[in-house]
């Protein structure tokens, strides 16, 4: 095969298991893959060193040819398709969930549809981050790998054809006619583990009937039914793939290391499950009905609460299972997509003090109480005793919504979420009759206070990023949409048109204005923040502009991929930057539609 190149971060897909995820080029080329668990070591990752990183490409040896990509409607099933004068082929990618299968494995089917294509398959993990060397052997109708590193991972690939060993990878030539097809199963398995008795070939097909009625069910339970109704579909979709389906948390992308500048070094990672992210989430899939990923978040976010043990407050992100143990470190011997270096893996924000987070956290109880079920006795102890810490701590300095690795300030967003917080947990304890102390009231009317006081700049006639400060912030956006302030209070629309001024172009938006990075303790600018780009339409929807709402969403949706897919942010150019698929874009569009529709339809 040729030496790879970089693909554009929106030229991938993604499926998964619930337990993992990923990446399908329009090449054929898997470049990322986590394996088996969001947070777990490597074993694709040709996406961050097309040499070092490792990659399982199916291709042809047709010069001229096309390459188109969909997913089966209303599925998390991924076709890649080749067309030429030749013929037609096509993959079929998925990964089995696992209430059909009992471990994670990656299924891909190549079947020609028309003519005769003669294709090229060569599957090369890197283990361990390309840390770890490894052996490969033949054995009947499978290759194993074995890992040498300490991890001992041992992958097993099944085919339908005959498999060769070249330097460690595996590799097969095959040609097919009209109506034939090659499997290619690609699982863990323990060390020595005996053959696997199947047909490669009846495995695919079976398995591939019950991912895709799993996933046609799912999508079904969905309950909205307006406009956009297929984007919004596959932005929950998105989002259920990211949902741990063992512990009910949420990953806030799949991927590490993507930049959100091209060879500039905010690189982070991003799979773990974020308190603030997750519970915006489940706000999202709420909307669409999704009750019973609430109910299995709120199980997470209760374990959690009950570990927490003598630590005095919640830290930003955890692991998907609940583990807060993951120190950022660099892999130096991996260059970075198209050279953006360092590639980081784990995450220093979780030692950070992020105030905010608690407004997201007890705003998405409150919603599952109101919407859902009642929250219990036990439930609502332990929220008192988070509401006991946000009454001694709101006036302290942190890191903000945007995790900024400067000296810690009094933001806004960290402000008003304190108040969401106490405001949430006294509507709770009204609505319950549970008890509450009345201090709870005062506070909270002293945060609101405290902001039309320390955060109003007159001057610009509008709400300001931090206490002093002359700049705003789009997170500022979040104000009417979380019910702090009135959509059409003067100070609100004043502090739009400032944002929309300073922040915005037509309907791409900064999170802050780029030549204030060094103000957060980095050097390097960034793309548009594509979530504020929609928190930035429904602020219009909510103040009446729905026409300029509704041309600035259309215009949004043209910047997703070809199949539907957000990343963090955008770059000049309109391409995708940051980690892939992103959360916090994908449930910002569905707010966003679900608002605009309901009013368009009054």
């Amino acid at each position: 095969m040729p030496q790879k190149e970089y693909q554009p971060i929106e030229n991938y897909g993604v499926i998964g298991d619930l337990r993992t995820v990923a990446l399908v080029g329009i090449d054929g080329s898997i470049d990322f893959m986590c394996f088996p668990n969001f947070d777990s070591p490597s074993i694709f990752a040709g996406l961050l060193d097309t040499q070092k990183g490792g990659f399982f490409q199916i291709t042809t040896t047709v010069e001229d040819i096309k390459k188109k990509q969909l997913y089966l409607p209303e599925t998390n099933i991924l076709l890649t398709r080749f067309l030429s004068e030749e013929g037609i082929g096509e993959i079929r990618d998925f990964m089995p969930i696992s209430t059909q299968c009992t471990r994670s494995l990656l299924v891909r089917k190549v079947t020609n549809i028309k003519g005769e294509i003669t294709y090229r398959m060569q599957c090369s993990p890197r283990f361990n981050y390309a840390r770890s060397s490894h052996k490969a052997k033949l054995r009947k109708n499978e290759l194993i790998f074995q890992s040498e590193g300490k991890e001992k991972l041992c992958l097993r690939l099944v085919s339908s054809i005959p498999l060769q060993i070249k330097k460690g990878d595996a590799f097969a030539e095959f040609t097919l006619k009209a109506g034939e097809s090659a499997e290619f199963i690609l699982e863990i398995i323990k060390e020595n583990e005996a053959s696997l008795d199947i047909d490669a070939k009846e495995f695919a097909e079976k398995s591939f009937i019950h991912t895709l009625n799993y996933w046609k069910a799912w999508s079904a339970k969905c309950t909205y039914n307006g406009r956009w109704r297929e984007m919004v579909i596959r932005s929950a979709l998105v989002l259920k793939l990211l949902i741990s389906q063992q512990f009910g948390s949420i990953v806030a992308a799949p991927t590490f290391s993507l930049p959100e500048k091209i060879e500039g070094n905010k690189n982070w990672d991003y799979r773990f499950a974020w308190i603030r992210d997750s519970a915006f989430t489940i706000y999202a899939l709420m909307l669409l009905g999704y009750k019973e990923e609430a109910e299995n978040f709120k199980g997470w976010i209760e374990k959690l609460c009950t570990k927490l043990g003598k630590q005095k407050n919640l830290s930003p992100l955890y692991n998907f299972d609940g583990r807060q143990k993951f120190n950022e470190i660099e892999l130096s011997h991996l260059e970075g997509y198209k050279k953006s270096s360092p590639v980081r893996i784990g995450n220093a924000a979780s030692e950070q003090l992020q105030i905010d987070i608690y407004g997201e956290f007890i705003d998405s109880i409150y919603l599952y109480d109101k919407y859902v079920s009642s929250i219990s006795h036990d439930n609502w102890t332990g929220l008192s005793k988070q509401i006991s810490w946000v009454q001694k701590n709101w006036k302290k300095k942190d890191s903000g919504i945007w995790e900024t690795r400067g000296k810690p300030q009094q933001f806004l967003t960290s402000r008003f979420m304190c108040w969401v917080a106490l405001d949430r947990a006294i509507r709770i304890g009204t609505k319950n009759s549970y008890p509450f102390p009345c201090t709870w009231i005062k506070t909270r009317d002293e945060i609101y206070n405290s902001i039309f006081k320390e955060f109003w700049n007159e001057k610009l006639q509008a709400f300001v990023q931090s206490k002093n400060s002359k700049e705003v912030d789009a997170s500022t956006l979040l104000m009417p949409l979380i019910r702090f302030i009135g959509y059409q209070d003067p100070k609100w629309l004043s502090t739009l048109k400032r944002i929309e001024e300073n922040l915005a172009t037509d309907c791409l938006v900064y999170r802050y204005r780029p030549e204030n990075s060094k103000l957060f303790g980095l050097n390097e600018g960034e793309g548009n923040f594509s979530a504020c780009s929609f928190w930035f339409i429904e602020c219009l929807s909510r103040a009446g502009e729905l026409q300029k709402a509704q041309v600035y969403f259309d215009k949004m949706l043209s910047y997703a991929n070809h199949l539907g897919l957000y990343s963090e942010q955008l770059g000049g150019h309109g391409e995708h930057l940051g980690n892939f698929p992103q959360a916090f874009t994908h449930l910002a569009l569905i707010s966003a539609a679900y608002d605009l529709n309901k009013r368009l339809n009054r």
